[in-house]
Protein backbone atom coordinates (compact mmCIF):
# COMPACT_ATOMS: atom_id res chain seq x y z
CA UNK A 1 0.00 0.00 0.00
CA UNK A 2 1.53 3.13 -1.03
CA UNK A 3 0.95 6.41 0.95
CA UNK A 4 -1.39 7.85 -1.20
CA UNK A 5 -3.36 4.21 -0.53
CA UNK A 6 -2.36 4.75 2.99
CA UNK A 7 -4.16 8.47 2.82
CA UNK A 8 -7.19 6.80 1.40
CA UNK A 9 -7.57 4.51 3.51
CA UNK A 10 -7.26 6.71 6.68
CA UNK A 11 -9.69 9.66 5.25
CA UNK A 12 -12.49 6.45 4.44
CA UNK A 13 -12.18 5.29 8.08
CA UNK A 14 -12.58 8.91 9.45
CA UNK A 15 -15.72 9.58 7.50
CA UNK A 16 -17.45 6.14 7.85
CA UNK A 17 -20.54 6.12 9.74
CA UNK A 18 -20.38 5.72 13.58
CA UNK A 19 -21.38 1.97 13.44
CA UNK A 20 -19.02 1.45 11.52
CA UNK A 21 -15.61 3.51 13.13
CA UNK A 22 -16.99 2.28 16.77
CA UNK A 23 -16.98 -1.45 15.99
CA UNK A 24 -15.13 -3.88 18.75
CA UNK A 25 -11.50 -4.34 17.59
CA UNK A 26 -10.99 -7.46 20.76
CA UNK A 27 -13.25 -9.89 22.27
CA UNK A 28 -13.29 -8.11 25.10
CA UNK A 29 -14.51 -5.10 23.48
CA UNK A 30 -17.69 -7.17 21.89
CA UNK A 31 -20.87 -6.67 23.61
CA UNK A 32 -23.66 -9.23 23.89
CA UNK A 33 -23.89 -13.01 22.26
CA UNK A 34 -23.17 -14.58 25.33
CA UNK A 35 -24.62 -17.69 24.96
CA UNK A 36 -21.62 -18.23 22.27
CA UNK A 37 -19.03 -15.99 23.65
CA UNK A 38 -18.80 -15.91 27.04
CA UNK A 39 -15.04 -16.56 28.35
CA UNK A 40 -14.34 -19.76 27.61
CA UNK A 41 -16.87 -21.36 25.70
CA UNK A 42 -15.53 -23.04 22.73
CA UNK A 43 -15.60 -20.16 20.13
CA UNK A 44 -14.24 -17.90 22.90
CA UNK A 45 -11.47 -20.18 22.88
CA UNK A 46 -10.87 -20.77 19.42
CA UNK A 47 -10.76 -17.32 18.35
CA UNK A 48 -8.25 -16.57 21.17
CA UNK A 49 -6.02 -19.76 20.46
CA UNK A 50 -6.19 -18.87 16.43
CA UNK A 51 -7.71 -22.49 15.52
CA UNK A 52 -11.09 -21.26 14.32
CA UNK A 53 -12.15 -24.00 11.98
CA UNK A 54 -15.18 -23.19 9.01
CA UNK A 55 -18.20 -20.97 10.88
CA UNK A 56 -21.26 -19.45 9.66
CA UNK A 57 -22.62 -16.57 12.18
CA UNK A 58 -25.98 -16.65 11.17
CA UNK A 59 -28.56 -13.57 12.70
CA UNK A 60 -30.66 -10.86 12.35
CA UNK A 61 -29.01 -7.71 11.16
CA UNK A 62 -26.58 -5.17 14.00
CA UNK A 63 -26.29 -8.26 16.50
CA UNK A 64 -22.13 -8.29 15.08
CA UNK A 65 -21.78 -11.16 12.38
CA UNK A 66 -19.37 -8.73 10.33
CA UNK A 67 -17.84 -7.54 13.50
CA UNK A 68 -17.17 -10.58 15.00
CA UNK A 69 -15.60 -11.48 11.81
CA UNK A 70 -13.09 -8.53 12.15
CA UNK A 71 -12.07 -9.65 15.84
CA UNK A 72 -11.22 -12.36 14.41
CA UNK A 73 -9.16 -10.42 11.60
CA UNK A 74 -7.45 -8.59 14.33
CA UNK A 75 -6.71 -11.59 16.53
CA UNK A 76 -5.88 -14.49 13.89
CA UNK A 77 -2.17 -14.79 12.84
CA UNK A 78 -3.74 -16.14 9.30
CA UNK A 79 -4.08 -13.97 6.22
CA UNK A 80 -7.38 -12.45 6.20
CA UNK A 81 -9.76 -11.52 3.22
CA UNK A 82 -13.31 -9.95 3.13
CA UNK A 83 -15.61 -9.96 0.33
CA UNK A 84 -19.08 -9.30 -0.03
CA UNK A 85 -21.43 -12.06 -2.01
CA UNK A 86 -23.60 -8.98 -3.33
CA UNK A 87 -20.77 -7.36 -5.40
CA UNK A 88 -18.24 -10.51 -5.57
CA UNK A 89 -18.10 -12.82 -8.05
CA UNK A 90 -16.06 -16.74 -8.94
CA UNK A 91 -13.05 -14.50 -10.64
CA UNK A 92 -13.02 -12.83 -7.05
CA UNK A 93 -12.76 -16.08 -5.02
CA UNK A 94 -10.08 -17.26 -7.63
CA UNK A 95 -7.70 -14.86 -6.83
CA UNK A 96 -8.56 -15.41 -3.01
CA UNK A 97 -7.77 -19.15 -3.53
CA UNK A 98 -4.51 -19.12 -5.76
CA UNK A 99 -2.89 -16.84 -2.76
CA UNK A 100 -4.40 -18.68 -0.70
CA UNK A 101 -2.46 -22.00 -1.98
CA UNK A 102 0.79 -19.97 -2.53
CA UNK A 103 1.22 -18.25 0.99
CA UNK A 104 -0.04 -22.16 2.91
CA UNK A 105 2.64 -24.00 0.69
CA UNK A 106 5.58 -21.16 0.56
CA UNK A 107 4.92 -19.85 4.00
CA UNK A 108 2.64 -22.19 6.00
CA UNK A 109 0.34 -19.43 6.49
CA UNK A 110 -3.45 -19.77 6.59
CA UNK A 111 -5.98 -17.75 4.92
CA UNK A 112 -9.48 -17.25 6.80
CA UNK A 113 -12.45 -15.78 3.84
CA UNK A 114 -14.65 -13.86 5.66
CA UNK A 115 -17.84 -14.14 2.45
CA UNK A 116 -20.36 -11.29 3.99
CA UNK A 117 -23.79 -11.93 3.04
CA UNK A 118 -23.43 -15.55 2.21
CA UNK A 119 -26.48 -16.70 1.18
CA UNK A 120 -26.50 -14.37 -1.88
CA UNK A 121 -23.91 -16.99 -3.52
CA UNK A 122 -25.31 -19.04 -6.51
CA UNK A 123 -25.14 -23.28 -5.57
CA UNK A 124 -22.66 -22.71 -8.15
CA UNK A 125 -20.57 -20.26 -6.58
CA UNK A 126 -20.83 -21.91 -3.17
CA UNK A 127 -20.02 -25.89 -4.91
CA UNK A 128 -16.77 -23.72 -5.94
CA UNK A 129 -15.33 -23.08 -2.48
CA UNK A 130 -15.95 -26.47 -1.13
CA UNK A 131 -13.03 -28.22 -2.11
CA UNK A 132 -10.59 -25.29 -0.82
CA UNK A 133 -12.87 -25.65 2.52
CA UNK A 134 -12.64 -28.84 2.36
CA UNK A 135 -8.52 -29.47 2.15
CA UNK A 136 -7.79 -26.18 4.24
CA UNK A 137 -6.76 -24.16 1.07
CA UNK A 138 -9.09 -20.88 3.12
CA UNK A 139 -11.09 -21.18 6.55
CA UNK A 140 -14.53 -20.00 5.71
CA UNK A 141 -16.55 -17.62 7.49
CA UNK A 142 -19.83 -16.92 6.24
CA UNK A 143 -22.26 -14.53 7.34
CA UNK A 144 -25.78 -14.67 6.93
CA UNK A 145 -29.31 -13.19 8.04
CA UNK A 146 -31.03 -16.13 6.15
CA UNK A 147 -31.36 -19.38 7.68
CA UNK A 148 -28.31 -21.14 6.44
CA UNK A 149 -29.95 -24.97 6.30
CA UNK A 150 -32.52 -23.39 3.51
CA UNK A 151 -29.89 -20.92 1.91
CA UNK A 152 -26.40 -22.50 1.90
CA UNK A 153 -25.70 -26.36 0.27
CA UNK A 154 -25.98 -28.30 2.71
CA UNK A 155 -21.71 -29.83 1.82
CA UNK A 156 -20.94 -26.37 3.01
CA UNK A 157 -22.98 -26.55 6.08
CA UNK A 158 -21.67 -30.07 7.20
CA UNK A 159 -18.41 -28.65 6.94
CA UNK A 160 -18.98 -25.42 9.04
CA UNK A 161 -20.30 -25.06 12.58
CA UNK A 162 -23.28 -22.83 12.90
CA UNK A 163 -23.34 -20.04 15.40
CA UNK A 164 -26.31 -18.62 16.15
CA UNK A 165 -26.33 -14.91 16.98
CA UNK A 166 -29.21 -13.46 18.90
CA UNK A 167 -30.44 -9.42 18.94
CA UNK A 168 -29.08 -7.80 20.91
CA UNK A 169 -30.50 -7.02 24.73
CA UNK A 170 -31.24 -3.78 25.66
CA UNK A 171 -28.68 -3.21 28.89
CA UNK A 172 -26.25 -4.26 25.42
CA UNK A 173 -27.66 -1.42 23.38
CA UNK A 174 -27.15 0.91 26.19
CA UNK A 175 -23.74 -0.06 26.95
CA UNK A 176 -22.46 0.63 23.21
CA UNK A 177 -24.45 3.99 23.54
CA UNK A 178 -22.29 5.07 26.31
CA UNK A 179 -19.26 3.64 24.58
CA UNK A 180 -20.07 5.85 21.43
CA UNK A 181 -20.83 8.73 23.88
CA UNK A 182 -17.59 8.28 25.60
CA UNK A 183 -14.95 7.23 22.77
CA UNK A 184 -12.94 10.47 21.68
CA UNK A 185 -10.96 8.42 19.24
CA UNK A 186 -13.48 6.54 17.08
CA UNK A 187 -16.38 7.97 18.85
CA UNK A 188 -18.62 10.86 19.50
CA UNK A 189 -16.66 11.78 22.69
CA UNK A 190 -14.89 15.06 21.51
CA UNK A 191 -18.64 16.68 20.98
CA UNK A 192 -19.26 16.33 25.12
CA UNK A 193 -22.85 14.71 24.78
CA UNK A 194 -24.61 13.35 28.04
CA UNK A 195 -28.28 11.31 27.16
CA UNK A 196 -31.22 11.58 29.66
CA UNK A 197 -31.60 7.90 31.42
CA UNK A 198 -35.40 7.99 29.78
CA UNK A 199 -33.95 8.96 26.19
CA UNK A 200 -31.51 6.31 26.78
CA UNK A 201 -34.14 3.62 28.17
CA UNK A 202 -36.38 4.30 25.20
CA UNK A 203 -33.22 4.09 22.63
CA UNK A 204 -32.11 0.54 24.00
CA UNK A 205 -35.73 -0.34 23.17
CA UNK A 206 -36.46 0.73 19.98
CA UNK A 207 -33.30 -0.73 18.52
CA UNK A 208 -34.78 -3.82 18.89
CA UNK A 209 -31.66 -5.18 19.74
CA UNK A 210 -29.63 -3.77 16.36
CA UNK A 211 -26.88 -1.97 17.54
CA UNK A 212 -26.69 -0.35 14.34
CA UNK A 213 -29.94 1.13 14.83
CA UNK A 214 -29.22 2.36 18.01
CA UNK A 215 -25.83 4.22 16.45
CA UNK A 216 -27.33 5.68 13.83
CA UNK A 217 -30.10 7.24 15.78
CA UNK A 218 -27.32 9.11 17.88
CA UNK A 219 -24.74 10.00 15.37
CA UNK A 220 -27.67 12.15 13.91
CA UNK A 221 -28.94 13.54 17.27
CA UNK A 222 -25.58 14.47 18.29
CA UNK A 223 -24.48 16.01 14.98
CA UNK A 224 -27.86 17.71 14.75
CA UNK A 225 -28.04 19.33 18.19
CA UNK A 226 -27.08 22.46 19.40
CA UNK A 227 -25.23 22.76 22.73
CA UNK A 228 -27.03 24.02 26.09
CA UNK A 229 -25.39 25.16 29.05
CA UNK A 230 -24.38 22.56 31.77
CA UNK A 231 -25.88 22.57 35.05
CA UNK A 232 -23.62 21.26 37.93
CA UNK A 233 -25.35 18.71 39.73
CA UNK A 234 -27.25 17.40 36.86
CA UNK A 235 -29.17 14.13 38.01
CA UNK A 236 -28.23 12.42 34.42
CA UNK A 237 -26.58 9.22 35.95
CA UNK A 238 -25.20 7.09 33.08
CA UNK A 239 -21.68 7.57 32.67
CA UNK A 240 -21.52 9.63 29.55
CA UNK A 241 -22.08 12.55 31.74
CA UNK A 242 -18.54 12.33 33.02
CA UNK A 243 -17.29 13.34 29.61
CA UNK A 244 -19.75 16.71 30.50
CA UNK A 245 -18.10 17.49 33.96
CA UNK A 246 -16.42 21.17 34.31
CA UNK A 247 -17.95 22.43 30.76
CA UNK A 248 -19.89 25.52 30.58
CA UNK A 249 -22.36 23.50 27.59
CA UNK A 250 -23.04 19.76 26.29
CA UNK A 251 -25.01 18.74 23.59
CA UNK A 252 -27.65 17.01 25.74
CA UNK A 253 -29.68 14.35 24.18
CA UNK A 254 -33.70 14.47 25.64
CA UNK A 255 -35.92 12.08 24.79
CA UNK A 256 -37.60 14.46 22.70
CA UNK A 257 -34.02 14.98 20.52
CA UNK A 258 -34.23 11.24 20.55
CA UNK A 259 -37.92 11.34 19.04
CA UNK A 260 -36.75 13.51 16.57
CA UNK A 261 -34.57 11.16 15.06
CA UNK A 262 -35.78 8.01 15.06
CA UNK A 263 -39.70 9.60 13.93
CA UNK A 264 -41.00 7.68 16.94
CA UNK A 265 -42.67 8.70 20.31
CA UNK A 266 -41.38 7.94 23.36
CA UNK A 267 -44.56 6.53 25.72
CA UNK A 268 -44.36 5.78 28.69
CA UNK A 269 -43.88 1.78 29.69
CA UNK A 270 -41.28 1.19 32.16
CA UNK A 271 -41.06 -2.65 31.73
CA UNK A 272 -39.93 -3.17 35.68
CA UNK A 273 -42.41 -0.45 36.95
CA UNK A 274 -45.87 0.48 37.29
CA UNK A 275 -46.64 1.42 33.41
CA UNK A 276 -45.95 -2.38 32.65
CA UNK A 277 -48.03 -3.79 35.37
CA UNK A 278 -50.87 -1.40 35.32
CA UNK A 279 -51.07 -1.86 31.03
CA UNK A 280 -50.83 -5.73 31.31
CA UNK A 281 -53.91 -5.44 33.96
CA UNK A 282 -55.82 -3.12 32.02
CA UNK A 283 -55.01 -5.55 28.68
CA UNK A 284 -56.06 -8.59 30.95
CA UNK A 285 -59.34 -7.18 31.96
CA UNK A 286 -60.74 -5.54 28.66
CA UNK A 287 -60.63 -9.17 27.28
CA UNK A 288 -62.19 -10.53 30.31
CA UNK A 289 -64.89 -7.58 30.00
CA UNK A 290 -65.14 -9.07 26.04
CA UNK A 291 -63.70 -5.15 24.96
CA UNK A 292 -62.00 -5.85 21.90
CA UNK A 293 -61.87 -1.97 21.18
CA UNK A 294 -59.42 -1.28 24.35
CA UNK A 295 -57.96 -4.78 24.74
CA UNK A 296 -56.35 -3.91 20.84
CA UNK A 297 -55.38 -0.63 22.00
CA UNK A 298 -53.21 -2.06 25.41
CA UNK A 299 -51.74 -4.76 23.28
CA UNK A 300 -50.71 -1.98 20.65
CA UNK A 301 -49.30 -0.05 23.07
CA UNK A 302 -47.27 -2.63 24.15
CA UNK A 303 -45.98 -3.97 21.26
CA UNK A 304 -45.25 -0.14 20.67
CA UNK A 305 -43.02 0.09 23.53
CA UNK A 306 -41.14 -3.36 22.52
CA UNK A 307 -42.83 -5.63 24.89
CA UNK A 308 -41.59 -9.58 24.89
CA UNK A 309 -44.26 -10.91 22.13
CA UNK A 310 -44.46 -14.27 24.02
CA UNK A 311 -44.96 -12.59 27.51
CA UNK A 312 -48.02 -11.17 25.74
CA UNK A 313 -48.60 -14.54 24.21
CA UNK A 314 -48.86 -15.70 27.80
CA UNK A 315 -51.09 -13.77 28.94
CA UNK A 316 -53.47 -14.43 26.13
CA UNK A 317 -53.59 -17.82 26.92
CA UNK A 318 -54.04 -17.64 30.68
CA UNK A 319 -56.92 -15.59 29.93
CA UNK A 320 -58.34 -18.13 27.27
CA UNK A 321 -58.14 -20.76 30.21
CA UNK A 322 -59.27 -18.20 33.63
CA UNK A 323 -61.90 -16.23 31.50
CA UNK A 324 -63.36 -18.13 28.38
CA UNK A 325 -62.49 -21.63 29.73
CA UNK A 326 -64.87 -24.25 28.81
CA UNK A 327 -67.43 -21.59 27.23
CA UNK A 328 -65.10 -21.66 23.98
CA UNK A 329 -62.43 -24.62 24.43
CA UNK A 330 -61.27 -23.06 21.14
CA UNK A 331 -60.30 -19.99 22.57
CA UNK A 332 -57.17 -21.87 24.88
CA UNK A 333 -56.23 -23.43 21.56
CA UNK A 334 -56.22 -20.57 19.28
CA UNK A 335 -54.06 -19.05 22.12
CA UNK A 336 -51.77 -21.79 21.99
CA UNK A 337 -51.27 -21.65 18.40
CA UNK A 338 -50.82 -17.74 18.94
CA UNK A 339 -47.52 -18.13 20.97
CA UNK A 340 -46.16 -21.31 18.56
CA UNK A 341 -46.59 -18.88 15.77
CA UNK A 342 -45.17 -15.61 17.49
CA UNK A 343 -42.40 -17.37 18.83
CA UNK A 344 -41.57 -19.37 15.40
CA UNK A 345 -41.99 -15.85 13.21
CA UNK A 346 -41.66 -12.58 15.51
CA UNK A 347 -42.35 -9.05 14.89
CA UNK A 348 -43.69 -7.66 12.89
CA UNK A 349 -45.92 -9.97 11.64
CA UNK A 350 -46.46 -11.26 14.89
CA UNK A 351 -48.65 -8.26 15.81
CA UNK A 352 -51.54 -9.82 13.20
CA UNK A 353 -50.91 -12.82 14.83
CA UNK A 354 -52.05 -11.85 18.38
CA UNK A 355 -54.55 -9.63 17.72
CA UNK A 356 -56.10 -12.20 16.24
CA UNK A 357 -55.94 -14.25 19.52
CA UNK A 358 -57.15 -10.79 21.55
CA UNK A 359 -59.89 -10.44 19.53
CA UNK A 360 -61.22 -14.16 19.50
CA UNK A 361 -60.85 -14.05 23.77
CA UNK A 362 -62.33 -10.94 23.19
CA UNK A 363 -65.50 -12.00 21.55
CA UNK A 364 -65.84 -15.51 23.09
CA UNK A 365 -68.54 -16.40 25.70
CA UNK A 366 -67.16 -16.36 29.08
CA UNK A 367 -66.55 -18.55 32.31
CA UNK A 368 -64.24 -18.77 34.87
CA UNK A 369 -65.47 -22.20 36.06
CA UNK A 370 -62.54 -24.04 35.52
CA UNK A 371 -60.60 -22.25 37.98
CA UNK A 372 -63.83 -22.28 40.54
CA UNK A 373 -63.01 -25.60 40.22
CA UNK A 374 -59.51 -26.42 40.31
CA UNK A 375 -59.49 -23.73 43.47
CA UNK A 376 -61.89 -25.38 45.04
CA UNK A 377 -60.19 -28.90 44.87
CA UNK A 378 -57.09 -27.65 45.95
CA UNK A 379 -58.35 -25.80 49.29
CA UNK A 380 -60.12 -29.61 49.68
CA UNK A 381 -57.27 -30.86 49.38
CA UNK A 382 -54.91 -28.86 51.41
CA UNK A 383 -57.90 -29.05 54.39
CA UNK A 384 -59.28 -32.52 53.98
CA UNK A 385 -57.35 -35.81 55.27
CA UNK A 386 -58.37 -38.52 52.52
CA UNK A 387 -56.09 -40.88 52.60
CA UNK A 388 -58.02 -43.77 50.18
CA UNK A 389 -59.39 -43.57 47.24
CA UNK A 390 -62.55 -46.09 46.57
CA UNK A 391 -61.58 -49.46 46.37
CA UNK A 392 -63.55 -50.67 43.64
CA UNK A 393 -61.85 -47.91 40.96
CA UNK A 394 -58.45 -48.50 42.44
CA UNK A 395 -55.63 -50.55 40.14
CA UNK A 396 -56.40 -54.20 39.13
CA UNK A 397 -53.62 -54.71 36.62
CA UNK A 398 -51.87 -57.08 38.70
CA UNK A 399 -51.80 -60.19 40.12
CA UNK A 400 -53.57 -60.53 43.67
CA UNK A 401 -55.18 -57.11 43.43
CA UNK A 402 -58.12 -58.93 43.59
CA UNK A 403 -57.44 -60.92 46.48
CA UNK A 404 -57.29 -57.71 48.31
CA UNK A 405 -60.65 -56.32 46.87
CA UNK A 406 -59.39 -53.67 44.67
CA UNK A 407 -61.08 -52.90 41.86
CA UNK A 408 -64.31 -54.91 42.73
CA UNK A 409 -67.15 -54.28 41.28
CA UNK A 410 -66.04 -51.26 38.87
CA UNK A 411 -68.72 -50.54 36.13
CA UNK A 412 -67.41 -49.68 33.03
CA UNK A 413 -68.35 -47.01 31.35
CA UNK A 414 -68.47 -47.75 27.63
CA UNK A 415 -70.72 -50.68 28.45
CA UNK A 416 -73.44 -48.92 28.86
CA UNK A 417 -76.24 -46.00 27.36
CA UNK A 418 -74.82 -42.82 26.32
CA UNK A 419 -70.99 -44.08 27.21
CA UNK A 420 -71.91 -43.39 31.56
CA UNK A 421 -73.15 -45.43 34.23
CA UNK A 422 -74.20 -44.29 37.86
CA UNK A 423 -70.99 -45.04 40.43
CA UNK A 424 -69.28 -43.89 43.49
CA UNK A 425 -66.13 -41.87 42.11
CA UNK A 426 -65.29 -39.73 45.07
CA UNK A 427 -64.11 -40.67 48.58
CA UNK A 428 -66.55 -41.45 50.83
CA UNK A 429 -65.55 -38.69 52.77
CA UNK A 430 -66.29 -35.97 49.45
CA UNK A 431 -69.40 -38.29 48.60
CA UNK A 432 -71.81 -34.91 48.61
CA UNK A 433 -68.56 -32.40 47.17
CA UNK A 434 -69.52 -30.39 44.23
CA UNK A 435 -66.38 -28.54 42.53
CA UNK A 436 -67.46 -27.82 39.13
CA UNK A 437 -70.61 -25.61 38.49
CA UNK A 438 -70.62 -25.32 34.20
CA UNK A 439 -72.16 -21.93 33.54
CA UNK A 440 -74.89 -20.76 31.20
CA UNK A 441 -72.92 -19.86 28.47
CA UNK A 442 -71.32 -21.12 25.04
CA UNK A 443 -70.57 -24.51 24.61
CA UNK A 444 -70.62 -25.03 28.70
CA UNK A 445 -74.40 -24.72 28.65
CA UNK A 446 -74.10 -27.56 26.40
CA UNK A 447 -71.85 -29.25 29.21
CA UNK A 448 -73.96 -28.49 31.63
CA UNK A 449 -77.47 -29.64 29.95
CA UNK A 450 -75.63 -33.30 29.11
CA UNK A 451 -74.21 -33.35 32.56
CA UNK A 452 -77.89 -32.51 34.66
CA UNK A 453 -79.04 -35.33 32.23
CA UNK A 454 -76.82 -37.85 33.02
CA UNK A 455 -77.24 -37.02 36.80
CA UNK A 456 -81.06 -37.47 36.91
CA UNK A 457 -81.01 -39.98 34.53
CA UNK A 458 -83.14 -43.18 35.81
CA UNK A 459 -81.19 -46.17 35.03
Amino acid sequence: MDLFEYAHQNKIREEAPLASRIRPQTLNEFMGQKHILSKGSHLYRLIQADKLSSVIFYGPSGTGKTTLARVIANTTSADFKQINATVAGKKDMVEIVEEAKVKRGAYGKKTILFVDEIHRFNKAQQDYLLPFVEDGTVILIGATTENPYFEVNSALISRSTIYELKPLEPEDIKAIIIRALSDKERGLGMYHAVIDDDALEFLGDFAGGDARTALNAIELAVLTTEPTAFESGTEIRNESVKNAEGRDSVIRLTSEVIEQCVQRKNIRYDKDGDNHYDTISAFIKSMRGSDPDAAIYYLAKMLYAGEDVNFIARRIMICAAEDVGCADPRALQLAVAAQQAVHVIGMPEARIILAEAVLYVCGAPKSNSAIMAIDSALETVRTTDIRTVPPHLQDSHYGGAAKIGRGIGYQYAHDYPEHYVKQQYLPDELTDSVFYEPGDLGYEKTMKERLNRLKNRDD
